[in-house]
């Protein structure tokens, strides 16, 4: 997952000061805040528990004394335990994705404890109402909380630990500045080693090659991560590096650029390393279970928007007379054609103002063709039409889309035909074998400020790599990103 740019270049000004600098140690109180942050969380989210329930007491009576929940109160610190045991602190190395997944499957499994040993110990004594409205408050707000508190942490240098990666060649540069654009993972390269004597003293992606893949050992004690980002140097020399390398950590990036990254898994076939790549969406129970949670979320999205959906439908024909909603024909699954809907937010005339303006301006032209948006579009309605594209609100009458089984609740975002036509026929055709969807990990992650290369490079790493527990972890990232606006206009 990536993070905003304004972070990246913290995070790269920060790591392109060398494994000298004291920016670069790793922070071992970190583990400990992160802790303290879970601890803090997991007590609100049964102290808000509680409170709710109370509040529906009015209506389903049942005794909540306070003394009654002493006792939950102290089984929730032993959810961070399980957070510890799945090496969530830090969680250095590990994807947003992987992260939410193991928080959440932690969580589960620690509440289902609980409401076992509230029916087969105490008797019924806490309600299940307050287990029931906790366990949902634990797995929204210490990811949320440890967001907010990564974030703070980048900024101020304190997140990651330092990795030394040997190989300064075409993978090596890609290694770097992927680990540099997404800080969130805390692998910050400190050094660069190669062989190769004209690369030294040179740099790769703004961290300097320090040296020889002899230099490693100077790192002892400094660094954890080794990462090989040497694929062309051959099995042999590999082998040797792997083996000799005196570090608790060494990645060996192979030449499968292009392959999946998530759930792979390493086999040992008889004394043989092999990689078990799991297509995930090939599997027809992952396809129901998609299938599933559209319906079990959707149906009550759309319900709970109606009366959303009438205010800004009023709003819009007040603005500027005509239809509140519009129908656009869009690329669906398999090739078909899909007519999705929307909130109108721009003026009946949108393509006549858009071309008088792309024909006056030459930098808009250009803007326009290289993100098919415009900062400034002189087609949008003042006021509702710009808070509908800031909040992405104008998307929400898609809901029926979704519920109809035209469209998922994530995955890739249903482009119009001129947008489509500037992507590779084989990127296209990917993204036909897979439902579209209201969001997607280019809504996350870039929105509007992303460009064609970035679209396709985000939808193509959804494809590849999608899981149940990253429709989850986008669908809750999109909350986030609708309420603070980021990157669309």
């Amino acid at each position: 997952m990536k993070t905003d740019g304004a972070t990246s270049r913290v995070f790269a000004a920060d790591t392109a000061a060398g494994a000298g600098a004291s920016a670069s140690r790793e922070r071992h109180w970190v583990k400990w805040v992160k802790l303290a942050v879970d601890v803090l969380a997991l007590e609100l989210s049964l102290y808000l528990g509680y409170l709710l329930r109370g509040v529906l007491s009015r209506w389903w009576p049942v005794p909540l004394g306070v003394d009654l929940y002493w006792g939950l109160a102290l089984g929730i610190l032993l959810i961070p335990g399980g957070y510890w045991l799945l090496r969530l602190y830090p969680g250095y190395g590990l994807t947003a994705v992987e992260k939410y997944r193991r928080r959440m499957r932690a969580t589960l499994v620690l509440f289902f404890a609980f409401m076992v040993w509230d029916q087969l110990v105490i008797k019924g004594t806490w309600s299940r109402g307050v287990l029931l409205f906790s366990f949902f408050f634990a797995l929204a707000l210490p990811p949320l909380f440890q967001e907010v508190l990564r974030g703070v942490l980048i900024r101020v240098r304190c997140w990651g630990t330092p990795v030394l990666v040997l190989g300064g060649a075409a993978t090596g540069d890609l290694l770097v500045s992927s680990l540099l654009a997404d800080p969130d993972i805390g692998l910050r390269p400190v050094a660069v080693l190669d062989d190769d004597p004209a690369k030294w003293k040179t740099d790769v992606s703004g961290i300097e090659v320090a040296g020889p893949t002899s230099f490693a050992w100077e790192y002892v004690g400094q660094v954890k991560y080794v990462i090989l980002a040497m694929p062309g140097a051959g099995r042999e020399r590999l082998v040797e590096l792997a083996g000799m390398l005196p570090f608790p950590h060494i990645v060996i990036v192979p030449d499968l650029l292009g392959v999946q990254s998530l759930w792979v898994e390493a086999r040992d076939l008889n004394g043989t390393l092999g990689l078990e790549i799991k297509k995930n969406l090939l599997l027809r129970r992952n396809l129901l279970v998609k299938r599933v949670v559209d319906y079990l979320l959707g149906v009550p999205f759309l319900l709970l928007s109606l009366p959303v959906l009438a205010f800004l439908a009023a709003w819009i024909k007040i603005v500027s007379p005509g239809p509140a909603f519009f129908q656009q024909d869009r690329e669906g699954h398999m090739g078909k054609n899909l007519k999705i809907w929307k909130l109108r937010t721009m003026y009946p005339n949108g393509e006549e103002l858009l071309d008088r303006h792309l024909e006056a301006n030459p930098a808009a032209r250009e803007e326009w063709e290289k993100h098919f948006k415009l900062v400034h579009d002189p087609r949008v309605l003042p006021w509702v039409g710009k808070l509908l594209r800031k909040t992405s609100l104008d998307e929400l009458p898609q809901l029926w889309n979704v519920v109809r089984g035209e469209m998922s609740l994530v995955g890739p975002r249903p482009f119009p035909y001129y947008h489509l036509e500037k992507f590779d026929p084989e990127f296209r055709a990917m993204r036909r074998s897979v439902m579209p969807g209201l969001t997607g990990l280019w809504q996350i992650s870039s929105r509007s400020d992303g460009d064609l290369r970035i679209q396709e490079n985000l939808d193509t790493y959804y494809i590849r790599n999608w899981s149940v527990w990253m429709d989850f972890y986008i669908l809750c990232k999109t909350v986030w990103i609708v309420l603070t606006g980021k990157g669309a206009y």
